[in-house]
C-alpha cells in the first residue's frame, strides 16, 4: 500500500513538472499582442531594375544597397512579430515592359501596395546624394502636412542618430513633394539612410555589417513610435 502511495504521489509530481515545463515553452512562443500582426509595416525598398537610383562615388548603386537595408529591416521586424510586406523583394521594378513611362507605373504599384486596408506604417528606404563629398549623414522625410509622419519621422531620425553614433545633427526635415508621402494612405517616412556621394559614407552603406547596424535602428523607431501611439 505504502508503495502505491508513493509511485501516485511520483507520478503526480511528474506530470505537475511536465505541466510547467510546457506551460513555459509555450509562455516563450507565445506573440507579443503589443507588436502583433495587426501592426503591419510596408518597407519600400526604394528603385529597381532599369532605374539603378543613385550611383555612388565607389560605383555602388542605390536600389542594391535599399534592398539589402530593407530585407535585413524585414527579419528585424519579422523577429518582433510585426507582419511585413515589401513593395520588391528582388532587384525588379514595379512596371511591365509595355508601360510607356515605367517611372510613372513604378510608382503607382508601389502606392497600391502600400495603401492596402490593414498596413499600419510605410517606411520607404533610400539613399542620398550630393555633389559635394563632404555631405553625410541619415536624415528622415515626411509629408509636411502629416502630424503622425512627423512625430514618426521625429522618432526615426534620433534612434538612427543614437544607434549609429556617427556624430550626425541633421533633424527630420518635411516635404511636400516626393510622390510616395503625398499618396501613401498610412503614415509613412522616407530614410535616406547616407550619402553616397561621401566615399566614407558610400563604404560604409555597401557593409553588410553596417546595414544590418542601420536596419536595426530603423526597427527600433518603428517600434518606438508604435509603442508610443498605443499610450
Amino acid at each position: 500500500m505504502y508503495l502505491l502511495k508513493k509511485c501516485i504521489i511520483s507520478l503526480f509530481v511528474c506530470t505537475a513538472i511536465s505541466g510547467a515545463v510546457i506551460s513555459v515553452g509555450m509562455m516563450k512562443n507565445m506573440p507579443v499582442f503589443k507588436n502583433s500582426e495587426k501592426n503591419v509595416i510596408v518597407i519600400d525598398p526604394g528603385h529597381g531594375g532599369g532605374d539603378p537610383g543613385k550611383v555612388g562615388v565607389d560605383g555602388s548603386l542605390e536600389k542594391d544597397i535599399n534592398l539589402a537595408i530593407s530585407q535585413y529591416l524585414k527579419k528585424e521586424l519579422q523577429d518582433k512579430n510585426y507582419k511585413v510586406i515589401m513593395t520588391r523583394e528582388k532587384d525588379t521594378g514595379l512596371y511591365d515592359e509595355s508601360d510607356t513611362n515605367k517611372k510613372i507605373a513604378d510608382l503607382h504599384k508601389r502606392i497600391e501596395i502600400m495603401n492596402q486596408s490593414d498596413v499600419k506604417l510605410v517606411v520607404s528606404i533610400h539613399q542620398n546624394s550630393f555633389t559635394g563629398e563632404s555631405s553625410k549623414g541619415a536624415q528622415v522625410f515626411y509629408q509636411s502636412t502629416s502630424e503622425e509622419g512627423k512625430k514618426f519621422a521625429g522618432i526615426m531620425q534620433k534612434k538612427i542618430a543614437s544607434c549609429i553614433n556617427d556624430g550626425n545633427h541633421r533633424i527630420e526635415k518635411a516635404n511636400s513633394d516626393y510622390y510616395i508621402l503625398k499618396n501613401s494612405s498610412p503614415v509613412a517616412i522616407i530614410v535616406e539612410c547616407g550619402f553616397l556621394s561621401n566615399p566614407q559614407e558610400a563604404a560604409l552603406l555597401s557593409d553588410d555589417k553596417y546595414q544590418k547596424k542601420m536596419s536595426s535602428a530603423i526597427a527600433q523607431g518603428i517600434s518606438e513610435y508604435i509603442q508610443k501611439e498605443a499610450h
